[in-house]
């Protein structure tokens, strides 16, 4: 892959055929679509404006800046009898000259995203990040506020590039007595959408995919904790907290 970078931008081409929908029709598709990261975490698609219909843009007049792409043109998605305002975004004289010429779509305003034939939720895989879950005897406390909420010699561990390892416990290792439900959902493209329970009054200390995606379906039905903010005990080990963006 042929990979460039400006500033904090990194914009690649992707080998996959891309498409998203809105009413029920096709807006673009590609297979020269970029990804972009506007963000460190995920990409964003970018089409090349042959490959979107072109009766599908509708110009506002509006416009926006970024720091990183410039000046950028708003239009409307219109789509049979379906509308998504401020929907698409073309940077006409961006400072990264490979997204010029290309059309950025809201994610959660469109209907549908495919990468070939696969529905893609929540926002694009990034392709150098990596999914592993393996079953493991490892025995595995967790504390908070010097209280075991959970204990496991059958924990599923998780692996995902860029993140501290996750233990998955199952629910019948786990105090769910100490658990109260808060109504908090996310959604992950790799796991699937989850919800969460706060614990001793912390909010959305742990989590649980009820019906994961297909290739993370090892971990359906099991809690995790966020390692972040509790004490975690591996083999009689207690763990370094590890410093992310969820701590």
């Amino acid at each position: 892959m042929d990979a460039k970078s400006r500033g904090r931008v990194r914009v690649e081409r992707t080998a996959k055929r891309v498409r998203t929908y809105l009413g029920g029709r096709v807006v673009a598709d590609t297979t020269s679509a970029l990804l972009v990261w506007e963000v460190p975490y995920y990409p964003t698609y970018y089409f090349p404006q042959a490959d979107v219909e072109e009766s599908a843009l509708k110009p506002t007049g509006a416009t926006r800046h970024s720091p990183s792409r410039g000046d950028a043109v708003i239009y409307d998605v219109v789509s049979g009898a379906s509308e998504a305002k401020d929907a698409a975004l073309v940077y006409p004289d961006s400072p990264l000259e490979e997204i010029r010429g290309h059309v950025r779509f809201e994610w959660d305003a469109m209907d549908a995203w495919f990468e070939e034939d696969e529905e893609v939720f929540f926002h694009p895989r990034d392709p150098y990040t990596r999914v592993d879950i393996l079953s493991s005897s490892r025995h595995v406390r967790i504390e908070v506020d010097g209280v075991t909420v959970a204990d496991s010699r059958s924990p599923r561990l998780l692996f995902e590039t860029g993140l501290p390892t996750r233990y998955y416990l199952p629910k019948t290792d786990v105090r769910l007595d100490l658990l109260e439900p808060t109504g908090t959902v996310t959604h992950c493209p790799y796991k699937g959408t989850a919800e969460y329970w706060s614990v001793n009054g912390t909010k959305d200390l742990a989590w649980s995919y009820r019906t994961p995606l297909p290739e993370s379906e090892k971990i359906a039905g099991l809690i995790a904790f966020y390692d972040e903010k509790v004490d975690v005990y591996v083999d009689g080990v207690r763990q370094d907290r590890p410093k992310t963006k969820f701590a």
